[in-house]
């Protein structure tokens, strides 16, 4: 009986076992809604993340209504075009309305000035030399610290930058793609890159290194100075360089085109400075020291490109020495050029000579490459890439602390080669902002500073690499006392079967003359029309006179193989620009603030943590996010009050004369129905301005930059087609 029953029970589960079972299926039911539940969830959040990242830009722009309660209405005010500053996906400059002119005010203080010094320079280079020496003195003496923390302080700025949740900002309007292909762009950053500068210092700079080492280093002619040579030569022409164009550039393409400003350099300081003064005197200035620095800065590019020429026509000639006489010569018959170009209208056929010269000096690199000490150089490029890196701190820390020397040293080589770099930042930074609208900052910033640079190593290694190795060889014509334009024609003289390869190099020289004093002249065209993209062709003409001018002055000022002149000038005129560029960074870093990206992620963050704090603490692990609204000061702004002119004000349209109108960010329409066409069809002299617009066009194309942007777009239909129907700012530039 015990047994049959002991079955019996075990059988009979009873009403205790029957209660259990039902709980543990209702659980199991739960726990099965809750994980349906969590994967509808998880869906619904891939799918809005995948709208919203595709329709990122196509919100409705109206000011969030929502079921909020009449008085919280009246809390918040009303914003810009009904349009909450989170919202806003960001303004280009072809989307405002204005009217550009010439700025008297800018181009007389400016034009003034530098016109006064030709003419200085030209009646009396005596007195010009001497106090441009005492000024080159002081300014070594005493600011030549600021040069070495500019450029520390704007590599570093620009590398916390890229890797902040900021580097995340388009340099363009929320959803705009890049305007060229990631190729495209590379090649366009490249042809920055080469210019006079590879073929004058490139074989030369690094065998001064090497027969004269930095003091406190290496013994001459070792082998530890022939890589110290290589990476102090990469010092200068590196990564801290491109930082400086990508700060200058980066600025004003985010100004242009994600805040919808004029293309000049003051208006990287609105928010710093305020509109009444980014547009008053304090704008004004930067502008002037802006145009200041790129006419020197430019202009030594021009004397040390009429430096090469002369000597290779000496050489080619037989003419003799070089001298002054001769250099002014070239300089006036390149000038001529570049007058005819920047007027007549034949800037097309200068642009495919562009095109060519880039393919040419590559070609030249290429040439040197496998004629010369292929072996040596393969091995060498490795080497001295990681011998920069190794000592780039010990660089970085030399000054007039290691000794008069040391100080002496950087005065002539790395002092100046920031200073070149700073006054060529307006002009190169111009450029590559022009190229890289649509790209993040962190694309930007990694891509202008590491691309180019690693470019250029190479070509630097093979030219300094085979210069050094044929002196060390005893190859003829090499010295321990050659002038730097000297260098190169030796270095060719010394290569099998290219006998005729220096003619080939002067007229690439010529044509990287004219180009570069062409898209200079745009430039500083624009920086003097309150940012016009198509500048009056007489005010790029005379700024181009100037720059021919300059150089002129700054070749009188040495004999007619030194560099003297060139580079005391500009360092001195450099300086002012060393502050803004400092200036600049403060700028850029405010105004991310208070950008709507940053903005929206600050927002998210605030939601997320407040909701999860709330959500733990009254369901525990339970709970999930829902949107709803809250009482004022409770929400997902955290503090941050969005109707603050710093968010609002910049997104208030206007019409051309300064006055608000309204605007409609879900449909693009202005309340007073204008429309981009009215500008065209209201332009004076529709004729003269559409000649204007294709010859500049293709002048933007003409500088050594543009010669390979020519060649990337022609390869790459979309991005050519973009280019071309927005000629305007497509300035290019050589920024050696």
């Amino acid at each position: 009986m015990t047994d049959d029953s002991t079955r019996t029970d075990e059988h009979d589960p009873g009403p205790d076992r029957q209660s259990d079972a039902s709980t543990e299926a209702a659980r199991r039911a739960s726990r099965e809604r809750i994980m349906a539940d969590a994967r509808r969830m998880r869906d619904d959040a891939k799918r809005v993340g995948r709208e919203t990242g595709r329709n990122l830009g196509q919100f409705d722009y109206r000011r969030p209504r929502g079921p909020v309660k009449a008085d919280l209405e009246d809390t918040h005010g009303h914003y810009p075009h009904d349009t909450h500053p989170i919202l806003v996906p960001g303004i280009a400059i072809d989307e405002q309305r204005r009217k550009y002119s010439l700025d008297t005010i800018i181009f007389a203080i400016a034009g003034g000035l530098t016109v006064a010094f030709v003419i200085w320079g030209i009646s009396s280079p005596a007195s010009v030399a001497s106090v441009a020496q005492s000024a080159y003195d002081w300014a070594t003496l005493n600011v030549g610290w600021l040069f070495n923390l500019v450029a520390i302080i704007i590599l570093v700025s620009l590398l916390i930058l890229a890797f902040s949740p900021y580097g995340k900002i388009p340099l363009g309007k929320d959803g705009e793609t890049s305007e060229f292909s990631t190729f495209s762009w590379v090649a366009m950053l490249f042809a920055a890159g080469i210019g006079i500068g590879v073929l004058f210092f490139g074989p030369s700079e690094p065998l001064t290194y090497f027969i004269s080492p930095p003091p406190l280093t290496n013994d001459p002619e070792t082998t530890e100075a022939l890589h110290g040579a290589m990476a102090q030569t990469y010092f200068h022409w590196g990564f801290h360089a491109w930082a400086m164009y990508a700060l200058v550039g980066g600025a004003i393409a985010y100004a242009a085109y994600r805040r919808g400003r004029s293309l000049l350099l003051s208006s990287i300081f609105q928010t710093l400075f305020g509109k009444r003064q980014t547009e008053g005197f304090a704008g004004k200035l930067v502008d002037i020291f802006a145009i200041v620095a790129t006419l020197f800065g430019t202009a030594a590019a021009l004397g040390i490109a009429a430096m090469q020429i002369g000597t290779g026509v000496s050489i080619v000639s037989g003419a003799g020495p070089m001298t002054n006489n001769m250099l002014v010569v070239i300089i006036l018959v390149l000038t001529l050029g570049f007058i005819i170009s920047a007027v007549s209208g034949v800037s097309r056929g200068i642009r495919y000579l562009s095109s060519i010269n880039i393919v040419l000096t590559v070609g030249i690199v290429a040439l040197v490459l496998f004629l010369g000490p292929t072996l040596y150089l393969l091995n060498l490029l490795p080497s001295a890439f990681m011998e920069y890196l190794g000592s780039m701190f010990d660089m970085m820390g030399r000054s007039l602390s290691w000794g008069a020397e040391t100080q002496e040293f950087q005065s002539l080589w790395t002092v100046y080669y920031w200073a070149w770099w700073i006054s060529w930042s307006p002009f190169v930074g111009t450029f590559i902002a022009r190229i890289s609208r649509g790209r993040s900052i962190r694309q930007f910033i990694l891509g202008t500073i590491f691309i180019p640079s690693t470019l250029l190593f190479v070509a630097y290694g093979i030219m300094g690499g085979t210069s050094i190795w044929m002196y060390r060889s005893g190859a003829s014509g090499f010295t321990d006392s050659m002038e730097a334009p000297e260098v190169f024609f030796t270095l060719i003289d010394n290569l099998p079967y290219v006998e005729w390869l220096p003619f080939v190099v002067i007229i690439v020289l010529a044509i990287f003359f004219i180009t570069s004093a062409d898209s200079a002249s745009v430039v500083m065209g624009m920086l003097t029309s309150r940012g016009d993209q198509e500048p009056k062709k007489w005010v790029v003409v005379f700024w181009g006179l100037v720059m021919s001018g300059i150089a002129v002055v700054m070749l009188l000022l040495g004999d007619a193989s030194a560099l003297e002149g060139l580079q005391q000038l500009v360092i001195v005129t450099a300086v002012p620009f060393a502050l803004v560029m400092l200036f600049i960074i403060v700028a850029w870093f405010k105004e991310l603030r208070t950008d709507p990206l940053a903005l929206r992620r600050q927002y998210a963050l605030n939601a997320v943590d407040n909701a999860v704090v709330a959500g733990a603490d009254a369901y525990g692990d339970d709970f999930a996010l829902q949107v709803v609204p809250t009482e004022p000061g409770d929400g997902a702004n955290g503090g941050i009050d969005s109707e603050h002119g710093d968010y609002t004000d910049w997104y208030q349209r206007t019409d051309e004369n300064g006055e608000p109108v309204g605007f409609d960010y879900e449909t693009g329409e202005w309340a007073d129905g204008w429309t981009p066409d009215d500008d065209s069809a209201n332009t004076e002299d529709s004729a003269a301005t559409e000649e204007s617009t294709a010859a500049e066009a293709d002048a933007g194309s003409t500088t050594d930059a543009d010669s390979g942007t020519a060649s990337a777009s022609e390869s790459d239909p979309d991005s050519a087609t973009d280019s071309e129907a927005d000629s305007g700012p497509d300035r290019r530039e050589d920024h050696s």
